[in-house]
């Protein structure tokens, strides 16, 4: 039973002619819609904070190592994990609850010609069903901030993975000035935002079973629409978020000036 209101997931996060849209960005931008790569597709289908740099540099925190399987959890429309497919030699499964990003994913993933080392399917972070399944790394970005039970998610996470499994984590999380302001790009208001400062996100995925190899505050390097970074005309954010995108980023650019919120990106490993 899915754990999460998915009505609700996609309600917020869903839009529908996705991939039309993307595609007329993209052509707006300037790109050859037939010889589209991971860079060409980057500006609209990595959708977290600090786009394709952010997973770039997470990759490389992690170490990733070719023939490594890889469950990106909330994965979107799997610009990472079509990054980390072609640059470091993945298998990677995406597990998303927003119906309309995985069709999408799925999608732009055959039209690269990677449908033999990308998987997408709809499934609920608080309940992953991988019966028969096993991988050495979750990996997650930007994807817990609207989820209260923190504590149940690592747990779920942990018992995915074998000793020594990699946990691969980028997260907002509460700043030392509180609250933050308000929408962000996972929330209008504090009802669906559930942010923790970064010791407890520490203490808690600690408990839950892993150990810190990696922990580093990415805020001032790693601009996103909500820690205030400008958003460029063909953008995801700005597909998906519409004008609403313009007031996510001055609440954004008052988050992160004032310490409200954080970016932490960091690596466990299954202890």
């Amino acid at each position: 039973m899915s754990a999460s209101d998915a009505r609700e997931t996609n309600a917020y996060w869903g839009r529908s002619d996705l991939e039309r849209a993307i595609d007329a960005a993209l052509a707006g931008a300037g790109r050859d819609l037939n010889a589209l790569t991971v860079d060409s597709l980057a500006a609209v289908d990595q959708f977290h904070g600090g786009g394709k740099p952010s997973t770039d540099r997470l990759a490389r925190l992690a170490r990733l190592k070719p023939g490594m399987r890889v469950l990106d959890v909330g994965g979107g429309l799997g610009g990472p994990a079509r990054t980390v497919a072609v640059e470091h030699g993945c298998f990677v499964t995406v597990v998303d609850l927003t119906e309309s990003y995985v069709q999408t994913g799925r999608s732009l993933t055959a039209r690269l010609s990677l449908a033999e080392r990308v998987r997408h399917r709809v499934g609920d972070a608080l309940a992953l069903d991988m019966e028969g399944e096993t991988f050495d790394v979750v990996w997650t970005q930007n994807s817990g901030m609207s989820i209260a039970d923190k504590e149940r998610l690592y747990a779920g996470f942990a018992r995915l993975l074998p000793r020594g499994g990699l946990l691969v984590i980028q997260e907002p999380m509460a700043g030392p000035t509180q609250p933050p302001i308000f929408p962000v790009m996972w929330a209008r208001d504090a009802t669906t935002s559930f942010l923790r400062s970064p010791a407890e996100m520490r203490a808690l995925i600690e408990a839950a079973g892993f150990r810190a190899r990696d922990w580093e505050d990415v805020t001032a390097e790693l601009a996103g629409p909500s820690t205030g970074a400008a958003v460029p005309a063909h953008s995801i954010g700005r597909i998906v978020m519409g004008d609403a995108i313009d007031d996510i980023t001055r609440a954004g650019r008052r988050n992160r000036d004032e310490g409200r919120v954080v970016m932490i990106q960091a690596v466990f490993e299954r202890s």
